[in-house]
């Protein structure tokens, strides 16, 4: 395992931008750059799209190329049941899958506190900025992206 995909959902890319006092001043870029440098081993593609169907066939691509995936699916985690089945072809395949979000949904909004993704996911990890998705990193480096 040497690539691994990051995808964002929607209005992830305003990041830096969009209420930062919930998810920080950084830019998508910037994330990217400093999970890069992090892990100089791994190839780290980032990805957004505020567009279901993109994401669903970004999903397809690693199941079918064997991809690990780290998805924030932001909004979509919440209620698409489309993109929740592009992602049990993960698990069925045996691809790695960890949701991340960069806040902590369970302490937010009372919709924001069930994601359809999660019952699908390897694992979920939240609430903790930008470092989430380092954390999910280094479980996937360290874990060779075990299911």
């Amino acid at each position: 395992m040497s690539t691994i995909w990051i995808l964002n959902g929607p209005n992830l890319g305003r990041l830096g931008s969009r209420e930062p006092d919930i998810y920080g001043t950084d830019t998508g870029d910037d994330i990217h750059q400093r999970l890069q440098a992090r892990f100089p081993e791994l190839t780290i593609e980032w990805r957004q799209s505020d567009d279901e169907a993109e994401l669903m066939s970004w999903i397809h691509q690693a199941v079918d190329t064997k991809t690990p995936v780290i998805m924030n699916p932001a909004a979509f985690g919440h209620y698409s049941y489309a993109l929740r089945d592009a992602c049990v072809l993960m698990q069925e395949a045996g691809v790695p899958l960890i949701e991340v979000h960069l806040s902590n949904p369970a302490a937010r909004e009372s919709f924001r506190r069930h994601s359809v993704i999660s019952e699908v996911a390897r694992g979920v990890i939240q609430g903790f900025g930008a470092e989430s998705y380092a954390l999910a990193l280094s479980w996937l480096h360290n874990n060779k992206g075990d299911q």
